[in-house]
């Protein structure tokens, strides 16, 4: 089955007031880390989407293997992303795995987890809630070009219109990073710097 991984990346980092795709994280940045990531999964296709800080993260993150989708509306919520994006697939892809550029704790095992499932959605069901990545099947693919503002993917999840199977994954949901107290959250998890 061809698959493809959709690593959203293209937030204007408003509440943190500088890139955070670029702020460091193990011995690289946070956008690296999930990358290779995302590399790890062996997707057949790899999109990353870009809009805020566009260049600078053009110029210090290693972007190969992905193709770059440009979201100029990501000042609207990252579902702007997701639709930006849509038109990126492959036609051969069977559906996407949805990773955020800001989740560097996201596991090679959940993203591909969530791929296997024969279903519509699938989320990763963690210890503590639900969580990324999530897996959109082709049919799904009408209701994401719809989506607006930052919760629309949680909203179509939650809507009942389409089956959604949880894939356990033992582990707490990996942290994102919002706020400067998100980063020092993460860096206290380990060995960030």
């Amino acid at each position: 089955m061809f698959v493809t991984g959709l690593v959203l990346a293209a937030g204007g980092s408003s509440r943190l007031g500088q890139p955070k795709q670029l702020l460091q994280y193990r011995g690289t940045t946070l956008l690296d880390a999930v990358l290779r990531t995302a590399r790890g999964c062996l997707f057949d296709q790899l999109l990353v989407t870009l809009g805020g800080a566009a260049e600078q993260v053009r110029d210090a993150v290693d972007l190969t293997g992905a193709a770059v989708v440009l979201n100029a509306s990501y000042g609207t919520g990252c579902s702007s992303s997701i639709v930006s994006a849509l038109d990126a697939v492959d036609d051969r892809s069977a559906g996407i795995v949805l990773l955020l550029g800001d989740q560097p704790g996201i596991s090679v095992h959940a993203a591909r987890s969530v791929a296997r499932v024969d279903a519509p959605i699938a989320v990763c069901r963690y210890r503590d809630g639900i969580g990324h990545p999530f897996w959109f099947a082709r049919s799904v693919f009408p209701q994401l070009a719809e989506l607006h503002g930052d919760k629309g993917v949680w909203k179509l999840i939650e809507s009942g219109r389409h089956a959604v199977v949880e894939v356990a994954v033992d582990t707490a949901v990996p942290a994102d990073v919002d706020t400067w107290a998100d980063y020092e959250r993460l860096l206290a998890q380990g060995t960030g710097r």
